[in-house]
């Protein structure tokens, strides 16, 4: 299929913004896959590739490379309580090092027959912490997302120092299914260091730790939590919120409920105790990335995830990505691995289109997550472009080229092609006709 010459399309400026997917693609990887796509639809394209970090994995590399950082490489306890490799990073300025939760106690550092979220730990977490205290930083930013823990934040606490101890005076072992036992804890040891440091969380604010929409609930399953651990999980949750207040003196600041408490299985609040503050993860994160600027320059955003559904529009990459672009009036496509109950209601995203041309097993999407996604952007480019020809839907002048003058009459010519595309695309889907674009 030949390529359409950009002299005859609108789209001369095309953002890149994808999320990571999950256990298959990092932010960059998922950026690069898209990009791949549009080169064979429009060669010619300025493509401004800007692969987004939610906290998650890949932060730490993106912020370094961002802010002309870098990276530094130490062993620390992962979540099964084995050493792993990790890193954290140091930002350009110097005075901020990042902490990645998912480098150390990330889902995908968790074998898969040992998932239990019962039994790993954020203890990894705090010694990251600490070694990044000992490069002389005094603001430490930490990244939650992807975790593979739900301890609470009970062995970050741990590694800085923290002493949990049951009815008996023991230690606790690690793990969120030990906090129905804890009885007390000794904050005497904590890293004194903490009270002269800037501790800030960037987090999802709509998880919280405790009641129907805790975070064992929501995402204990996920990591391989059964029925009957979701509820242990949760009762030990209640109690560690309980004893966190009562015995480190937390005031003003609600450990059960408030948002993103429940950020990384918790974590959130067992940091929030010891001084952290919870933000909100883009506002501290896209920042460096000067996103808002280069999102007004495109004629088209092209944001990406694993599973675009009614869970979205909670904080994930493609609705921030939306949100930012329609402040600019920019149209926005969103791609993802699968469509969701609520895809299509993603405030701000114009059209969404899935990845996989035909039913397959989920293990080999995921091994062709790259291929397929430069597939679908294809696809959907082509759709664009073909919505953007149908009668009645633009006018053959702005086709042409648009006059310099007019980006307002540019962006609405794109937004109907987009919306044209995916009337399209749903009939193909109906009808069968969809095939992966490396069948040419």
């Amino acid at each position: 299929m030949p390529s359409v010459p950009s002299a005859y399309s609108v789209l001369n400026r095309v953002v890149v913004a994808p999320s990571g997917f999950k256990e298959s693609l990092s932010a960059q990887a998922a950026a690069d896959a898209i990009a791949a796509g549009v080169r064979r639809v429009l060669p010619d394209a300025e493509i401004d590739r800007i692969p987004l970090v939610d906290g998650g994995e890949g932060t730490a590399v993106a912020l370094a490379s961002a802010t002309g950082g870098r990276l530094v490489a130490l062993p620390a306890t992962g979540p099964v309580g084995e050493p792993v490799g990790t890193h954290f990073a140091l930002l350009g300025a110097g005075d901020t090092a990042v902490v990645e939760m998912a480098a150390v106690a990330g889902l995908s550092l968790v074998p898969r027959a040992l998932r239990d979220p019962g039994a790993t730990t954020t203890y990894g977490v705090g010694e990251l912490i600490r070694a990044a205290l000992d490069t002389g930083v005094r603001r430490v930013l930490v990244g939650c997302g992807d975790s593979g823990t739900s301890d609470g934040g009970a062995g970050a606490l741990q590694a800085l120092g923290a002493r949990l101890l049951d009815a008996d005076g023991l230690e606790l072992p690690h793990g969120g299914g030990e906090l129905a036992r804890l009885a007390r804890i000794d904050p005497s040891g904590l890293d004194a260091r903490l009270k002269d440091t800037e501790l800030l969380v960037a987090c999802n604010p709509f998880n919280v730790l405790c009641g129907e929409r805790g975070v064992a609930r929501v995402f204990g399953p996920q990591k391989g939590a059964t029925p009957a651990q979701v509820e242990e999980l949760s009762a030990g949750l209640e109690n560690w919120a309980r004893v966190l207040v009562r015995d480190l003196g937390v005031v003003g600041t609600d450990l059960r409920t408030g948002p993103g408490t429940g950020a990384s299985g918790g974590l959130g609040a067992g940091l929030a105790a010891v001084g952290a503050r919870l933000l909100p993860r883009f506002d501290v994160l896209l920042d460096h990335l000067d996103l808002d600027a280069r999102l007004a320059r495109a004629d088209l955003v092209l944001t990406a995830e694993g599973a675009l559904d009614r869970q979205t529009p909670r904080g994930k990459v493609p609705a921030e990505v939306a949100r930012r672009a329609k402040l600019h009036g920019r149209p926005v496509l969103a791609l993802a691995g699968t469509l969701g109950e609520g895809a299509h209601d993603v405030p701000g995203v114009d059209a969404c289109h899935g990845i996989l041309p035909a039913p397959m097993a989920l293990a080999d999407a995921l091994l062709r997550a790259s291929e397929l996604l430069t597939d679908a952007t294809e696809r959907a480019l082509r759709m664009i472009l073909l919505g953007s020809r149908l009668p009645g839907r633009t006018d053959r002048a702005v086709l042409a080229g648009p006059p310099a003058q007019a980006p307002a009459a540019e962006v609405a010519s794109v937004a109907e092609a987009v919306s044209a595309a995916e009337a399209v695309s749903a009939a193909e889907a109906v009808s069968g006709t969809q095939r992966p674009s490396s069948v040419r």
